[in-house]
């Protein structure tokens, strides 16, 4: 009896929660919502619903996350950015000293996990479409699981154990209580089993989503490249099946584009090179993309100023094409001590001001680079050089060599920052590669003197605090080590 009076006062606490919010948990959709069609059940009626759903998926990348804070952590927390602009949260990112109060780093939680649930309205629903073909059902569940594996990747990497969400509930009943208290109430899951689910998740993905036509969607081809990716991420990571999964979207019909800057010229958009890239369509459209007013322009200090270490590595390797497609300067109205005003540098990759921005969430050249890696993991240094000389010959510079497995990671994570500056990647290379801590508390300002911020930096700086709101409404999660 007494066990049953606790169930009711936990189903009566969780009912008011739902009742009176979202979830603080996934801030997922009240209850409330569409209440004839939940009152029977229903959460997608119809094909119209359906395609709305998935339209709001793929909405989610416009979200802060994905706009901005994607970049501000995979460029400005490492060593080929300043972060840059005037928000004290940010802030926060760049000197290694995140607090689990940053209003910042709460949204980007926040932005991860809404976007998981709003993939497991699909994932979870959409069988219930009474007019929509099961073709294109099993498609919607393979492009939303692929998401679903890409914010878990985000949430594992930033956070390490994190909740592994899987459900969206919009309705509590005796038969979903179980369920709806996990959903509401999560404890962290172990790293091992957070990327299984994303790997199962990219699986599913490799199944059902569309081939790799549209590049604009989640598809076939980006699963693996994802997949590779997570297994050179892992820890213990799998050489041979970064190699496997690498090998399947090589040869899967990309070349790399003779001009670099046609990557990012916005004339050549859904390219040869790319995988997969977000597609800003206009401010009328799902992603009216404004990350660019972020970066580029003069009218503010903006976030993520080019450093000098990635403006000497272009130097040093006669890297004129990258650097002119990667960094544009102009004369501003504010110095600091990195840049002057006069020809204060930008990153460049994205240019567009009229909401039609896209970034790459998966191309070529990073899938090279990454089986690059693997096979110098595994010590096969010439077929290593080999992929590096390959994205450098594009590039229109001089080949490379290297004689032990420590000096060919060192070059493939140069090649990586010229080649893959202001795309989001450097941050969690620097921590994939086991050279964070070494090459981050060596970072400099513009006399060359280092940074007082990089003292900062040390293992458990490598992972992010969980948000103190989420410790303060669910007495279950815990608290990384270091906060």
């Amino acid at each position: 009896m007494k066990l049953f009076e606790n169930y009711l006062k936990i189903f009566a606490a969780v009912m008011m929660l739902f009742l009176t919010s979202c979830s603080n948990y996934l801030d997922t959709e009240p209850i409330t919502e569409e209440a004839t069609s939940l009152n029977s059940g229903i959460v997608i009626k119809d094909a119209a619903n359906a395609e709305s759903r998935m339209n709001a998926v793929y909405g989610t990348f416009g979200s802060g996350y994905w706009q901005l804070d994607y970049f501000l952590i995979g460029d400005g927390q490492s060593d080929n950015a300043y972060i840059g602009a005037d928000n004290p949260a940010v802030f926060q990112y760049e000197a290694y000293q995140m607090l689990s109060t940053n209003s910042q780093m709460k949204g980007d939680w926040n932005d991860i996990y809404n976007s998981i649930n709003t993939c497991n309205i699909v994932i979870n629903f959409v069988d219930q479409a009474s007019d929509l073909s099961a073709t294109r059902k099993n498609e919607m569940i393979g492009e939303a699981s692929l998401i679903r594996a890409l914010n878990h990747f985000q949430a594992v990497q930033l956070w390490g154990d994190c909740p592994i969400a899987k459900e969206a509930i919009f309705s509590i009943s005796s038969a979903n209580f179980d369920a709806a208290f996990n959903a509401l109430f999560p404890t962290r899951k172990p790293v091992s089993e957070v990327y299984a689910q994303i790997i199962a998740d990219c699986q599913v993905a490799i199944e059902k989503a569309p081939d790799a036509s549209n590049k604009f969607k989640a598809n076939k081809m980006a699963a693996n490249a994802l997949l590779a990716k997570v297994y050179a991420t892992m820890p213990n990571p799998d050489w041979a099946k970064v190699i496997q999964y690498s090998d399947v979207v090589i040869g899967g019909g990309y070349t790399l584009l003779p001009t670099f800057d046609h990557l990012f010229d916005s004339a050549h958009e859904g390219n040869a090179e790319s995988i997969w890239e977000v597609n800003g369509n206009g401010w009328s459209s799902p992603i009216g993309a404004w990350n660019t007013f972020m970066f580029l322009g003069t009218d503010w200090k903006k976030f993520n100023a080019p450093s000098h270490t990635l403006v000497e590595a272009f130097a040093n390797n006669g890297d004129a094409q990258r650097l002119a497609s990667t960094i544009t300067r102009a004369n501003v109205g504010w110095s600091d001590s990195y840049w002057p005003s006069v020809d204060y540098p930008f990153a460049y990759k994205m240019r567009e001001t009229n909401g039609n921005q896209n970034f790459y969430l998966a191309r070529l050249a990073d899938v090279l680079l990454l089986k690059a890696e693997a096979q110098a993991s595994l010590g096969n240094i010439s077929q290593a050089i080999a992929l590096v000389n390959q994205v450098r010959s594009r590039a229109g510079i001089a080949t490379v060599d290297a004689s032990s497995q420590s000096e060919a990671i060192d070059v493939i994570l140069e090649e990586r920052l010229m080649e893959l500056a202001f795309e989001g990647d450097r941050w969690f290379d620097l921590k994939r590669m086991g050279k964070a801590v070494e090459v981050l508390s060596k970072q400099k300002d513009g006399n060359g003197n280092i940074l007082p911020t990089a003292t900062n930096i040390n293992q458990n700086r490598l992972l992010w605090p969980i948000p103190q709101d989420k410790l303060d409404a669910n007495a279950l999660l815990t608290q990384n080590p270091g906060y």
